[in-house]
């Protein structure tokens, strides 16, 4: 068509160009909430390396790139070798070595390494959420190592280098490794003690040859991977690396890669083991101890990364509505509109404050933070990534026409958002595990009373709330039938309180009136129109303020 046909205008300018992380007030300030004031300097340093990266033209580019070119597999070489490789596109690699350069797999170590990390993973998986999967996997190995200290002192130091390094080579030739992990098999899934894959232990003390497979094997091109077996003595752990010390392939049969509704970067494998050699981790028959711990890592990983989908999707909304005019004024001013806008916000606000207060639990180490986590990340991890799909499809609303094509970016937010709600334990896993940490550890429900009752007496709502909560936790009658409903109030009454103590107060007042107290509807843009509206909307404006 001849451009003389029309003038193109009205159309929002792309977001690109700025800082994802000082564009962020929760997530900075939250940084500067947590991190001892001799950390904050170095630490606003890297996180704004990262945030200007992240918000660049070239690396949204990649993450575009990344997924319009899905991995694929290469079963054989052209001689009919059996190779099983899997061929990423380069913006794949791109994309990774900037988050290992950054240091997204290294926090067990350094001071403050949880809370720097996970802000972190919040803002460069903004950018492209494939490629998150085997850096939470990555990082979440490390306590799973440490059972063992002869092995963690021989890979710990390659997971948490900041070095990438692609390819299959054996580990000790390679400044920098990464991990997968496979549990799941055909016939279980989730009930991962019904695997049948078989640990035949060797002559030499803890090395084993295992047969069977696994249904579910994420970044299967990774260095290394900690998966369970059925050794003589139970359900067992072991380490299986992709290439043996003396070069040669463990065998490693990759039979398909799964069609993924979303998270198409990331290849998701199923994968055969026939003599595959392996390493023991822990002892036989505790598998499931062994690994739990990585577990609980990579499922703050899916809190923090639904937290991270639902930023973005708000941020683009907000936006779009800020330079988009209708009738006689700005979208973004118009009372309906300032109501959904405001409504979404709070959810990503609550993630964002509770992904990185779980971080900072993390960090502490204390043995009451670690009874709070026990409970606090199942609960969190039930409600914060179910919250991410209905967040993701009412910011793509807002955007309406334009948010429905690929172009705009919100269809791939719309795809990868109810993922983390089925990784690592899908919804009812989550809350029967909240009920087990209250069955089996009285420890863990007290730390959550004492971290939500540091604001009780602040506002009536959650108050309120804190009650119903106790009468719920009191009354056993049928109580994993109400799994579900104890996971959500628990979470949202933890949301409330933090939110409470450490938000604005527009922001505080918002929440607990339409999460707490019942003055709000099913559907997002239901606040009460008395509410302070146009200040949580401004806050959570994707603009760069001064550093937090």
């Amino acid at each position: 068509m001849a451009p003389s046909t029309h003038t193109v205008f009205n159309q929002a300018p792309p977001l690109v160009g700025y800082d994802v992380y000082a564009a962020d007030l929760a997530l900075s300030e939250a940084v500067r909430r947590h991190l001892p004031s001799e950390l904050l300097a170095g630490a606003r340093a890297e996180l704004g390396e990262l945030g200007r990266s992240a918000g660049s033209a070239q690396t949204q580019a990649w993450g575009a790139r990344a997924n319009e070119n899905p991995p694929v597999l290469r079963s054989h070489d052209r001689y009919g070798h059996r190779i099983d490789e899997v061929e990423f596109h380069p913006s794949w690699h791109r994309l990774l070595g900037h988050a290992v350069g950054a240091g997204l797999t290294g926090a067990w170590s350094r001071p403050g390494g949880h809370v720097r990390r996970a802000a972190g993973f919040l803002v460069w998986t903004q950018v492209e959420a494939g490629h998150g999967c085997p850096l939470s996997m990555t990082h979440a190995a490390v306590p799973a190592l440490r059972t063992d200290p002869a092995l963690a002192a021989e890979w710990e130091p390659l997971l948490t280098s900041t070095v990438y390094e692609q390819g299959l080579r054996p580990a000790a030739q390679k400044a920098g490794a990464l991990f997968g992990m496979g549990m799941t098999e055909k016939q279980g899934g989730t009930d991962v003690r019904s695997n049948t894959t078989r640990a035949e232990p060797l002559s030499a003390e803890g090395e084993y040859l295992l047969t069977g497979h696994k249904w579910f094997c994420s970044a299967p091109m990774s260095d290394a991977f900690l998966v369970l077996a059925q050794a003589p003595g139970g359900l067992t752990c072991f380490l299986l690396p992709r290439v043996l010390p003396d070069g040669t392939r463990n065998p490693f049969a990759i039979q398909r890669l799964k069609d993924k509704l979303g998270n198409r970067s990331n290849a998701s494998a199923e994968v055969e083991f026939d003599g595959t050699w392996a390493r023991r981790v822990g002892d036989e028959g505790g598998g499931v101890r062994t690994i739990i711990e990585m577990v609980a890592a990579t499922r703050v990983d899916c809190v923090t990364g639904s937290a991270a989908l639902m930023r973005q999707a708000v941020a683009q909304a907000i936006h779009h509505c800020a330079h988009r005019r209708v009738y006689d004024g700005v979208l973004i001013e118009k009372p309906l509109m300032r109501n959904v806008l405001a409504d979404l916000a709070l959810e990503s606000e609550a993630a964002t404050v509770l992904a990185m207060r779980l971080a900072a639990a993390y960090d502490a180490d204390t043995e009451d933070e670690r009874a709070f986590l026990r409970i606090a990340v199942p609960a969190a991890k039930y409600w914060v990534t179910k919250r991410c799909a209905p967040v993701v499809a009412e910011a793509l609303e807002c955007l309406g026409g334009n948010g429905y094509v690929e172009e705009s970016g919100m269809p791939r937010l719309l795809r990868e958002a109810p993922l983390n709600s089925v990784w690592e334990g899908s919804g009812n896993v989550q809350a029967l595990d909240v009920l087990r940490a209250l069955r089996r550890e009285p420890t863990a429900l007290n730390a959550f009373l004492r971290e939500i009752g540091r604001a009780r007496g602040a506002d009536h709502r959650l108050d309120g709330a804190i009650r119903d909560m106790l009468a719920e936790l009191a009354d056993l009658e049928g109580i994993e039938a109400r799994a579900r409903r104890l996971a959500e109030r628990m979470a949202t009454v933890l949301q409330g309180s933090l939110l409470v103590r450490w938000a604005p107060p527009e922001v505080a007042d918002a929440f607990c009136a339409s999460r707490l107290g019942g003055d709000g509807g099913a559907a997002f843009g239901t606040l009460p129109h008395s509410l302070d509206l146009a200040s949580v909307v401004e806050r959570a404006r994707p603009v760069e303020r001064e550093s937090c």
